[in-house]
């Protein structure tokens, strides 16, 4: 798997587990929705992200929740913009766009950001290849679907990741720029978000590329603790332990203080990094 450097900030995947904060600057994402929608708000949570750990921030303007209403290019971009302009000037680690808009995300590199997070995979928007390609920026790709209708859940998952993979090395994009997400919260039912989970090293086998995790706060977590989504760090941090054992290279995640903490021990107990290099 081949390393990755970002703002002259190398990512050397099997070194440690990188940590993504999330910054959501909407009004209605499902569990912090309206707390960081001023720039004042969201650069202070940006600064203290970075502060705490954090490797890169994950900036988006529209919603994903369930049954979330769609935002239309122009409003999703007068969110974000003025975002990412001001988080550059307060941060040096990468903001990575949270879009799957093409003309978005080329609006976003143009005004700082340097990576990609598409949760369809570049395949909602075609032109969102062409995008990362031109501007020569990392692409996160998320499995995702329309429907929740699956034969064979790891095997199409799989497959549907190949397909976005495809999309994006036919359009000009370098394997180094290509890092995946199995979609935790997209297009499954809750009972298909813990067959993932459980068989992520399966999922990641398949593939020589980075993963990301995405499973922070998720409302697959109430089926097992019916508490509300800001309250679900703790649990969360227990599906970001699993990945790190599954073999996941960044978590996206809300709470970036208590992730570090985490990552930290669990990449010294499976001898990654400064604890290989002790032994």
């Amino acid at each position: 798997m081949m390393s990755l450097t970002v703002n002259s900030i190398p990512f050397r995947w099997n070194e440690k587990t990188y940590i993504m904060g999330i910054l959501n600057v909407t009004p209605d994402s499902f569990s912090d929705g309206g707390q960081y929608n001023t720039i004042e708000k969201a650069v202070e949570q940006a600064i203290q992200m970075e502060k705490a750990g954090a490797d890169m921030i994950d900036i988006g303007g529209e919603s994903a929740r369930p049954n979330h209403n769609p935002i239309s290019p122009e409003e999703e971009i007068n969110r974000v913009i003025p975002m990412i302009r001001a988080v550059k000037e307060s941060v040096d680690i990468p903001i990575s766009i949270d879009t799957y808009k093409a003309e978005t995300a080329e609006i976003a590199i143009q005004a700082g950001a340097q990576m990609i997070n598409d949760i369809w995979g570049a395949r909602k928007d075609l032109e969102m290849a062409s995008v990362a390609t031109k501007y020569r920026v990392p692409i996160i790709l998320m499995h995702n679907r329309e429907h929740k209708n699956y034969i064979n859940l790891i095997d199409e998952v799989v497959e549907d990741l190949h397909t976005s993979v495809s999309i994006v090395k036919k359009a000009g994009v370098e394997d180094e720029q290509i890092i995946l997400d199995p979609g935790i919260g997209f297009g499954k039912t809750l009972e298909h978000n813990f067959q993932v989970m459980n068989r992520l090293d399966e999922i990641i086998a398949e593939f020589d590329y980075p993963f990301l995790l995405g499973a922070s706060r998720k409302s697959f977590i109430s089926k097992v603790l019916d508490i509300p989504a800001e309250k679900r760090d703790n649990a969360t941090g227990a599906t970001t332990c699993l990945g790190v054992v599954k073999g996941v290279n960044i978590v996206r995640v809300h709470d970036v203080e208590r992730t570090v903490e985490l990552t930290k021990m669990m990449d010294a107990m499976l001898f990654k990094g400064v604890a290989n290099n002790e032994t």
